[in-house]
């Protein structure tokens, strides 16, 4: 089959490659119904990241189930599944406890770019609908196995609560996704930080109540400027870099909660200064199999719309043109459809 590797920076390519086989009686295949490109991709697109070999990419995923192992009882050949970039048994001491994503037989989902996957841990990994989606649900469901996961663990991990302030740092497709779930955790107002257009109002129908266009020391005097000098109670780190993480921190309240879930690249923190700030940081890879009964049921009910979050839609065959497109912020996301 076709399907997509990354062999150095910029050097994507769409090519024969081996179909998947059952290795493990706890694997799945599932045929993609549609797959994507997550921003973290980017990091080794960009050389940010090495690759020392061709890598087979792609973690988010959601299609039918074509062929399951001898040991897995949980889903079977037919139906629809989601499932996260983390993989998990879904049973260890760190699962059971909500964290999937440090799971004790944790992979990490790869080679989801193709029309084929295989999926590890299926029982402890993928969750089944009921019945087959619509095909317009399908974008949405997708959004679930990571970016709208990763989002809202971001507002979960800064304790979001109804009627609070919530700042969101970044404005990508994760950011927007975090905006989504701090509205429907019932933040009272959601300040956004972006100065893209095309993102601010996808962020303003997602739920952000003020956006910030400035960065850095400006973006922060301007959010103490919107909460009277105070702060906001939940910040949301959506990027992974120093500045994105600095700017964070400051702005949040003392006491306040800063969620971060952009996989960092070059970010120090200074002990003294965090002592003295007396803010909570916590965040790390999402736990997105805890969310996934709840956000499909959300999707299922059309009560949100993540899927909005993609504005590019091409051919499998054309992913080289989406990893371009979204290098170059021509787009948030793209979703390509197998």
């Amino acid at each position: 089959m076709l399907a997509t590797m990354l062999y150095g920076p910029r050097d994507v390519r769409y090519e024969d490659v081996p179909e998947p086989e059952i290795l493990k009686p706890t694997d799945a295949i599932i045929r993609l119904s549609a797959t994507c490109i997550c921003g973290s991709d980017l990091w080794p697109f960009r050389g940010l990241n090495d690759v020392s070999a061709p890598m087979a990419m792609g973690h988010e995923y959601c299609g039918i189930v074509e062929e399951v192992g001898s040991e897995v009882t949980s889903v079977r050949p037919g139906q629809f599944v989601v499932g996260s970039f983390c993989l998990s048994d879904n049973t260890c001491p760190h699962c059971r406890f909500g964290f999937q994503s440090s799971c004790e037989q944790r992979e990490f989902m790869t080679g989801a770019q193709a029309p084929l996957a295989r999926v590890p841990l299926a029982d402890g990994t993928l969750v089944a609908t009921a019945e087959l989606p619509p095909d317009d649900l399908i974008p949405s469901l997708l959004a679930v196995s990571d970016v709208l996961g990763t989002g809202w663990y971001a507002a979960d991990a800064a304790h979001v609560q109804p009627g609070t302030t919530v700042v969101v740092v970044g404005d990508g497709a994760v950011g927007l996704m975090g905006v989504l779930a701090a509205k429907q955790m019932g933040a009272e107002r959601i300040i956004a930080m972006s100065r893209h257009k095309t993102r601010q109002d996808l962020a303003l129908e997602f739920g952000a109540t003020d956006i910030v266009s400035e960065r850095g020391e400006a973006g922060v005097a301007r959010i103490k400027q919107l909460t009277k000098g105070v702060g906001a109670e939940s910040v949301l780190e959506c990027v992974g870099t120093q500045e994105s993480m600095s700017q964070a921190i400051e702005c949040a309240r003392p006491g306040g909660s800063v969620g971060f879930v952009g996989v960092p690249h070059g970010v120090q923190l200074d002990g003294q200064s965090l002592f003295f700030a007396q803010k909570s940081l916590f965040g790390g890879p999402a736990p997105v199999r805890r969310f996934l009964p709840h956000l499909m049921d959300l999707v299922l009910e059309r009560k949100i719309e993540p899927g909005k979050v993609f504005d590019l839609t091409l051919p499998l065959a054309d992913v080289a043109e989406g990893y371009r497109a979204m290098d170059e912020r021509r787009a948030i996301k793209t979703l390509l459809r197998v």
